[in-house]
């Protein structure tokens, strides 16, 4: 059974999954990053790069040569998610679910306080109970560094 977990109260979605990315690769874990949002995926890409000026997250999107060297490899589609190993942690920047979700050990969802991204979450929390998995829900403290009442996605 996949254990998905849900960090609520970002204040920015994609900076905070920069830091998640940090973190997993500062303790040695690949991690694989699925958005299927070409824009999104682009941004995310982005600011892996400016995250921390004194350090580098080594990322690759799936189909680039380096991407089986790299520690966070971006995937952009549902066939080339299906082509990746098994098990292993993946952080989804979706707005629906992963396919294949049960092939992960863990799945990794960040929710920033803007409505949309709530109630897509409440979706996506529904299906992933209702196909069987371990869900858990952390509220991000107000004073931290990604949390807080701010808005944005």
């Amino acid at each position: 059974m996949t254990r998905v977990d849900f960090a609520y109260g970002a204040a920015h979605r994609l900076r905070m999954a920069c830091g998640t990315a940090a973190r997993h690769v500062g303790a040695g874990r690949r991690l694989l990053v699925y958005c299927t949002d070409e824009r999104r995926l682009r941004r995310f890409d982005a600011l892996l790069w400016e995250f921390d000026p004194a350090s580098f997250i080594p990322h690759a999107l799936a189909d680039d040569p380096l991407a089986d060297q790299a520690d966070v490899v971006l995937v952009a589609d549902a066939a080339t998610l299906a082509g990746q190993p098994p098990g292993g942690w993946l952080l989804n920047l979706d707005l629906d679910c992963p396919p294949g979700a049960k092939r992960f050990e863990r799945i990794l969802e960040i929710v920033s306080g803007h409505e949309a991204d709530i109630q897509a979450a409440r979706q996506r929390w529904a299906q992933y109970q209702q196909a069987g998995h371990e869900v858990r829900g952390h509220r991000l403290p107000a004073d931290h560094p990604a949390g807080g009442n701010h808005r944005g996605a």
